[in-house]
């Protein structure tokens, strides 16, 4: 029976087994066959589900989230709609903190869910006590009851998608599949996933898409986290200025940076010509892959992760005016 046909207890349980879609007119130059994972059929809209979710249960099993407690974390958005979902069923309350830079519906969103937000500079050190890490930090240990779930570091995150996404990944493609490409932000996504089709067949290549601005790429390849490569960067949800304990480098066969333009004009190209109406990192990791074609073959089968879904990105890639001032147009 279809994932579409089953009949749920409760919004949570609907998570997970979202499709696999071809991609057909924009991936006409890439050799092989391409395939789209579209991790909007989650219902709050995101891949960032599944961890959410997951980082809910695995603190309950540890005991580190007690009844009636409060879930404060750090998120660009998608994390917090995660938890969101698992903390409503579960009967917690939500606080989330967020950057300046994500957009006004991604806030609104939250709040919409019953969640507190607080708005923090973007432009500002991780360790900054301004900073939405610190921030996080600090509200988790000045409220009784709470905890800091920390998606970056809490291995739950990874684990989410060895359970879940890989499975799924290797079932759909029956494991035909041969490169996975994915956009990193917490390494979540990547890192599970790796470790679940790299288990099945250790000959499936693993890309990265990263951003300029962001330290994955030169660290993966040097081994120096480079402050200097660090600056401030338009792209929402990939890339960072820290290295996330759940990042599987190891794992991961080359990175690929993406412009902060190409992006952006990715996410529109891929609404117009497959009507995938998807967030702002979706284009940034189908670009990676095209930016990599070469390297590809007749007998490739590509898999791409699209995370989020296009009604949070309505106000910035989807709006001509933003798209202007930002130069991209």
């Amino acid at each position: 029976m279809g994932h579409q046909n089953r009949v749920y207890n409760n919004i949570t349980e609907a998570i997970g087994h979202t499709p696999l879609i071809r991609l057909n007119e924009i991936a006409a130059e890439i050799p092989g066959l391409v395939y789209a994972k579209v991790e909007y059929f989650n219902p709050g809209n995101s891949v960032k589900d599944r961890m959410g979710l997951k980082m809910i249960e695995v603190a309950e099993d540890q005991g580190l989230l007690k009844p009636s407690g409060t879930v404060i974390e750090c998120t660009s958005g998608n994390t917090g709609m995660g938890i969101a979902l698992a903390a409503i069923v579960k009967g917690y309350k939500t606080i989330f903190t967020t950057t300046d830079k994500q957009s006004k519906e991604k806030i609104d969103v939250l709040k919409a869910m019953g969640a507190e937000v607080i708005v923090c500079p973007t432009n500002v050190e991780p360790d900054d006590p301004e900073s939405y890490y610190s921030v996080a930090r600090r509200l988790s240990q000045e409220i009784p009851n709470s905890f800091f779930p920390n998606q970056y570091d809490n291995l739950a995150n990874r684990q989410a998608h060895y359970e879940s996404t890989g499975p799924e990944i290797w079932e759909q493609t029956e494991g035909k599949i041969t490169h996975f490409v994915v956009g990193v932000g917490t390494g979540g996504t990547i890192s599970g996933v790796a470790k679940y089709l790299k288990g099945k067949n250790p000959n499936i290549k693993i890309w990265g898409v990263d951003s300029y601005g962001s330290v994955f790429k030169k660290y993966h390849e040097t081994g120096e986290f480079d402050e200097a490569e660090i600056y401030p960067y338009i792209t929402e949800g990939i890339g960072e200025d820290i290295i996330p304990a759940n990042v599987s480098f190891d794992l991961i066969d080359r990175f690929e940076k993406v412009t902060d333009k190409d992006g952006a004009l990715a996410t529109r190209e891929l609404a117009r010509k497959e009507g995938l109406f998807l967030g702002y990192s979706c284009g940034s990791s189908f670009q990676g892959l095209r930016q990599l074609k070469d390297e590809l073959t007749e007998d490739s089968f590509s898999v791409v992760l699209f995370h989020d879904h296009g009604s949070r990105y309505v106000g910035k890639v989807y709006n001509d005016e933003w798209m202007k001032a930002q130069g991209f147009i």
